[in-house]
């Protein structure tokens, strides 16, 4: 294990050095890993993660209250949209958290569903590890540079708000319609079928998504008739 690699990391992306370096090994560490290396690795990365997640909710929680006076509901929906696995996992992937992780040889060869979900759990992770080893102060630090930066974004895209509710909006205020979703086709076996969602607007496609249920194809067929509708020009 060279505990090099992991201090470096943390000077150059944490902005810190660790006094327990083991804390940050063990926020990369896959519960897979140590199964296979029971023998020099008892320590798995899920109770920090435990930790990191209530460590991120507050950070987030407190800059909302802080700065906006919109009523709970919008602030819940934004605090969502910024601790999501899908936001949480893109800073990990920003900060490179991936050639760090520590896996088994079965989980390195995953999903990109799978690696997503692992690399959220990572980031929540590093940071129970950053409270633990320096403080609230300095995991507040990270949690401002990596998540509460893309905060301006979100409200500009509204991609804090359900995307078929958003849609919805949008047609409404474009076109005058009510988003219509069809199921287009489903494959595979009852037990994990996969399903492909098309979303239309006066009969006319503007949006297709695959999900593992047909609501989860739904979102995503909205996500995609989103973006149709950013692409256009303005009128």
């Amino acid at each position: 294990m060279d505990t090099n690699l992991y201090q470096a990391f943390a000077q150059d992306k944490l902005k810190t050095t660790f006094n327990d370096i083991n804390l940050l090994i063990t926020a990369f560490t896959h519960r897979s890993y140590v199964n296979e290396h029971k023998k020099t690795v008892s320590e798995h990365n899920e109770r920090l993660e435990f930790l990191g997640d209530a460590v991120l909710e507050l950070v987030v929680t407190e800059y909302l209250y802080g700065n906006f006076d919109d009523p709970e509901g919008i602030l819940t929906n934004w605090r969502s949209a910024l601790v999501r696995t899908e936001s949480i996992g893109a800073a990990a992937t920003k900060y490179d958290f991936e050639p760090l992780l520590r896996l088994s040889r079965g989980e390195k060869r995953g999903t990109d569903r799978a690696r997503a979900q692992i690399l959220a759990n990572s980031f929540e992770a590093v940071v129970g590890a950053l409270y633990l080893d320096q403080g609230y102060d300095k995991a507040k630090e990270f949690i401002t540079d990596s998540i509460l930066s893309t905060f301006k974004e979100i409200l500009d895209t509204g991609s804090w708000m359900d995307p078929k509710s958003h849609l919805q909006e949008v047609v409404q205020s474009n076109d005058g319609f009510t988003p219509v979703y069809k199921v287009m086709s489903e494959d595979g076996p009852d037990h994990d079928k996969i399903f492909t969602v098309g979303v239309f607007v006066n009969n006319e496609l503007r949006g297709q998504g695959v999900g593992p249920s047909k609501q989860a194809g739904q979102q995503k067929a909205a996500e995609a008739a989103l973006q149709y509708y950013n692409n256009q020009p303005a009128s």
